[in-house]
């Protein structure tokens, strides 16, 4: 018997900051729409990545935003049921952004209760200079404990195999039999 890892893992994060992109290059295969239009994503899109010693299901949200009808209420209410019920968070944020908007403050007071693992996926990062990168990362980094921050381009598919090491990492060991 191998160690074997797997579990579930949650992509949150405000709307258009890539969060299908990413899911999309991390299983290596179109599964969700992607589109600059912003709440694409209305419900849970589920997907699997199997690896020789892990196999990660990660569930694509809806994008956290300024609910002002009953579907924008329901859109946000599973992106947040969805951080409870997962063994790991992944935080999208675009880093292009100049301060953090009230969309991820909120996300974060939500991780601060689940108390979950999180990883910080700093997205678009080929838009942005070195120094505006690090000052993103410090920023975040100043509100909450991640467990790592992964710079990455979701779009050019770099970093992303980063991001699975890094899940893989915090998933639990279950027992697989040859």
């Amino acid at each position: 018997m191998n160690d074997f890892k797997s579990g579930f893992v949650s992509l949150i994060g405000k709307t258009n900051s890539g969060k299908s992109t990413l899911l999309n290059s991390l299983v290596k295969e179109k599964v969700a729409i992607t589109a600059p239009k912003t709440q694409t994503t209305r419900t849970a899109i589920k997907a699997i990545i199997n690896n020789e010693n892990s196999q990660i299901i990660i569930t694509d949200t809806p994008g956290i935003h300024k609910a002002k009808t009953k579907l924008s209420k329901a859109m946000i209410e599973t992106a947040e049921t969805m951080m409870k019920e997962v063994d790991v968070v992944l935080f999208l944020v675009d880093c292009s952004e100049k301060s953090i908007c009230e969309e991820n403050i909120k996300i974060i007071e939500r991780l601060k209760e689940t108390k979950k693992p999180c990883i910080l996926v700093i997205n678009k990062i080929d838009l942005v200079s070195k120094e505006k990168l690090l000052k993103v990362i410090t920023m975040y980094k100043d509100e909450y404990d991640f467990k790592s921050v992964i710079p990455i381009s979701a779009l050019k598919n770099d970093g992303t195999d980063i991001v699975i090491n890094e899940i893989e990492k915090l998933l639990p060991i279950r027992t697989k039999i040859l």
